[in-house]
């Protein structure tokens, strides 16, 4: 049987990792264009903006910054993209929301995009994938990008000095792959995505392996395989086996708990490491899945151990009604979630049942 045609945007053009890979972009970065823009949100991350601004400025470029009024976002796009005359790039400095901006800014004007991530906190720098918020915080699209980024720098020195909370999240986001690729495409007879498949299983052995430390020492080894890990093998990941390998059930709780602001100050990996275990809890109920319960007693240790949310109450959702609960498992199991790529069905009130017990399985075998 001949295979269809499968198009992959795999990897950015080129990138440049480790410290002080910032310098060596330059020239680069220069190869690509002469006035670029440079987006960003984060008062944390001005200082930074402000100093890449000036290295570019030294070499003879004309950057001109443009600051994020929101998370991607379209009201912000749309203003930028109304702003911009003869700028022939962009540059997005930040987490995996400004980069998703940047990415997706670009997409729409035919430019060349450079990601600079801040922190490990996602593969955003990577992909070829952008996510749009609306202007209070709420999911609304993944939207899939013709290419990824042409240059990701991924400064070591600039990521080290993100708060350890984002790595955590990062670690949380990264060891999803395994759980949603494992389980929408583990039987796959296509050679990328089975090779896709089991990198997320060599994924999530490492950060098992290494996260602890890495937490422990941003100046270890340990801390550089888990920072890379998060933010480009990932990226990835998700480039070789597509959209089945990047997000099931636990990104579609994560883009069904951003509807509720009661949870907009919780992160993104924090949100996913959350779905991870409704998505086993799911899968251990209604899915029969007997190794669901050894994988749940495997996890938690960990993700308590990283600081991450592992019930509701972590989450911030104490005094949350249930009717705001049924708003969530509504989204996150609308006709076009990606919760769909489970190999069994899931109703509102199941997710809400998982969603309330996630800490726990209701059948722990031995």
């Amino acid at each position: 049987m001949i295979a269809p045609i499968s198009a992959h945007a795999i990897a950015p053009a080129a990138v440049l990792r480790g410290e002080g890979a910032w310098g060596t972009s330059l020239p680069h970065i220069a190869a690509l264009c002469q006035r670029p823009i440079l987006l960003g949100r984060s008062d944390v991350t001005a200082p930074l903006r402000a100093q890449i601004k000036h290295d570019l400025t030294a070499i003879g470029l004309l950057p001109r910054e443009e600051r994020l009024n929101f998370d991607c976002c379209e009201d912000d796009l749309q203003r930028l993209a109304g702003t911009i005359d003869c700028s022939d790039a962009v540059i997005a400095i930040g987490g995996g929301k400004v980069l998703d901006a940047g990415k997706l800014l670009a997409h729409r004007l035919g430019l060349p995009c450079i990601t600079i991530p801040t922190s490990a906190a996602t593969c955003a720098g990577w992909t070829a994938l952008a996510n749009l918020y609306s202007p209070q915080g709420a999911f609304q699209a993944d939207l899939a990008l013709e290419r990824c980024p042409d240059l990701l720098v991924f400064d070591h020195a600039f990521v080290r000095q993100a708060p350890k909370r984002t790595l955590a999240s990062g670690i949380a986001d990264a060891l999803a792959k395994w759980y949603e690729a494992s389980v929408s495409s583990g039987d796959s007879g296509d050679g990328l995505v089975q090779q896709a498949v089991q990198m997320a299983r060599v994924l999530r052995d490492q950060l098992l392996i290494d996260s602890a430390e890495a937490m422990r020492d941003t100046s270890s080894d340990a801390w550089v395989r888990v920072a890379e890990a998060c933010a480009l093998t990932a990226g990835v990941i998700g480039g070789l086996g597509g959209a089945r390998c990047r997000t099931v059930a636990a990104h579609a709780v994560h883009n069904g708990l951003t509807q509720l602001e009661a949870c907009h100050h919780v992160l993104h990996g924090e949100k996913v490491g959350f779905g991870v275990l409704v998505q086993l809890r799911l899968e251990d109920r209604l899915g029969g899945n007997r190794l669901a319960a050894q994988a749940h007693r495997q996890l938690m240790p960990l993700l308590s151990d990283l600081g991450l949310p592992v019930s509701l109450d972590d989450l911030g959702l104490a005094g949350v009604s249930l009717a705001e609960l049924k708003q969530v498992c509504q989204f996150a199991c609308r006709d076009d979630s990606d919760l769909h790529h489970l190999p069994f069905s899931v109703t509102p009130g199941a997710l809400l049942e998982a969603l309330v017990g996630a800490a726990e399985l209701s059948s722990v075998r031995s």
